[in-house]
């Protein structure tokens, strides 16, 4: 087992910790579960980092040209996503949501391959790096504004039943959820467009063409118009709430097809396997 692929282990083994603080946290409203699955999940994103980095020294290239580096750098820009939106909310139910997204993404990688790949030359450019960090970090971003989507509607649910007890207790307020989303939108739509102009440019230099229309950038595509009229909603229309919550969700939906689906259920050269020689 190399250096990297044991502290991925590790990793998923504090992630697995952390996760369990903070549903056992939120289920008996005990605050200082939560802090100490904040400080776990701290020291899993630290190790995380390590292992990316000695992933990437190993390979000399950035860990995501295979679906376990994929998931785990996934995982990571999650994570530390969460952390900063954390230290502006300070919401351990949020953490309740996000950690489990993360550590499923930590197992699938764990599953997946992870043999180190010969990256086609023609791919080689400071672009690599340039898109993968802006793509998956809006990824990252509009995660987080799925899991405030789901607690948004559950916690509506509960209002609206006039069901004051239990959960309703352990989620945020209903405009805190929205504000989260309407963050995570602002910071997510323009890291997804600079994401996708990144990716055009390495295209034409790798390839001689921006755009080519294959399945993955169409995919692309019809995530950014989902998030485009979202955002056009919110500024324009006032869409709040309810609505903002369900678009959240549907755009993270059509992001993770994107990404996995297409990745795994058809050809083109965005593929995992296309990146090898």
């Amino acid at each position: 087992m190399t250096f990297d692929v044991l502290l991925f282990k590790a990793t998923l083994l504090v992630y697995s910790v952390a996760t369990l603080l903070y549903l056992v946290g939120v289920i008996t409203r005990r605050e200082q579960l939560g802090h100490c699955a904040k400080w776990t999940l701290v020291g899993g994103f630290a190790t995380h980092c390590i292992a990316l980095g000695a992933r990437w020294a190993a390979t000399g290239f950035p860990p995501a040209a295979s679906l376990y580096e994929a998931l785990s750098f996934f995982s990571w820009a999650l994570v530390g996503t969460y952390l900063l939106f954390d230290l502006r909310y300070r919401i351990a139910a949020l953490g309740a949501f996000v950690c489990p997204l993360a550590l499923v993404m930590m197992i699938g990688g764990s599953a997946a391959s992870k043999q180190k790949i010969t990256v086609n030359p023609i791919l080689d450019s400071w672009w690599f790096p340039v898109h993968v960090t802006l793509a998956f970090l809006g990824y990252a971003v509009f995660a987080v504004a799925a899991m405030a989507g789901v607690m948004y509607l559950l916690q509506e649910r509960r209002v609206k039943a006039k069901k004051f007890s239990g959960l309703f207790f352990r989620l945020p307020p209903l405009d805190v959820l929205d504000s989260i989303n309407y963050k995570c939108l602002s910071f997510g739509f323009p890291l997804m467009t600079m994401g996708i102009i990144s990716g055009a440019i390495w295209a034409n230099s790798a390839w001689g063409g921006y755009w080519r229309w294959e399945p993955k950038e169409t995919g692309a595509l019809v995530t950014w118009f989902l998030y485009a009229a979202l955002l056009h909603g919110r500024l324009t229309v006032g869409w709040r709430g309810r609505r903002a919550a369900i678009f959240a969700i549907i755009g993270f939906v059509c992001l993770l097809f994107t990404f996995l689906g297409v990745n795994l259920l058809s050809g083109g050269q965005h593929t995992f396997r296309s990146f090898g020689e």
